[in-house]
């Protein structure tokens, strides 16, 4: 549930529409993501029935433009057992809703910078709209995840060393 300030007097309530359904957590640690960019997702029935049931899996999914359209590929929304007849694939291609400026901006960075789409967080928004976080991202050398982990390392050691006044 997130938190939003209200219109009367700044009061702050939480959103029951808001909900993360699947976070890429290893996004961070494998990929250096230099920025993000929110896109609807095109879903049949059953898929958002199962979403909103919290059925879904992003980790091994990456983005792709292809024909001019942008593309989620290998993600997983888990079947919805109460929609027997008018199902849905699990593992299908499932297309994204960008403008066409950030479709063009997208496409030049992944062919001419080398530079890879990593979805980040498939979630609903406070109208309840499916949405999808990607991040424009360069892929991370071992040398590069150590340097991170050490960084992280010494960031909770250096709080430790605060909180306790050694």
């Amino acid at each position: 549930m997130a938190a939003y300030v209200g219109p009367a007097m700044g009061k702050v309530k939480t959103d029951p529409n808001y909900k993360v359904v699947a976070e890429n957590r290893r996004a961070r640690y494998d990929y250096a993501i230099e920025d993000d960019l929110e896109c609807g997702i095109i879903l049949e029935g059953s898929e958002v029935k199962s979403l909103r049931e919290g059925g879904a899996n992003i980790a091994e999914s990456y983005a792709e433009v292809a024909q001019g359209e942008l593309w989620l590929v290998n993600s997983y929304v888990a079947a919805y057992d109460k929609a027997k007849t008018f199902g849905h694939l699990e593992k299908r291609r499932r297309k994204l809703l960008v403008s066409r400026k950030e479709l063009s901006r997208l496409w030049s960075e992944t062919q001419r910078k080398g530079m890879t789409l990593v979805p980040l967080v498939l979630y609903f928004n406070h109208r309840g709209i499916a949405k999808l976080k990607i991040g424009i991202a360069k892929g991370k050398k071992n040398h590069d995840k150590r340097e991170t982990e050490a960084k992280r390392d010494w960031g909770r050691q250096k709080q430790r060393l605060l909180r306790h006044g050694e």
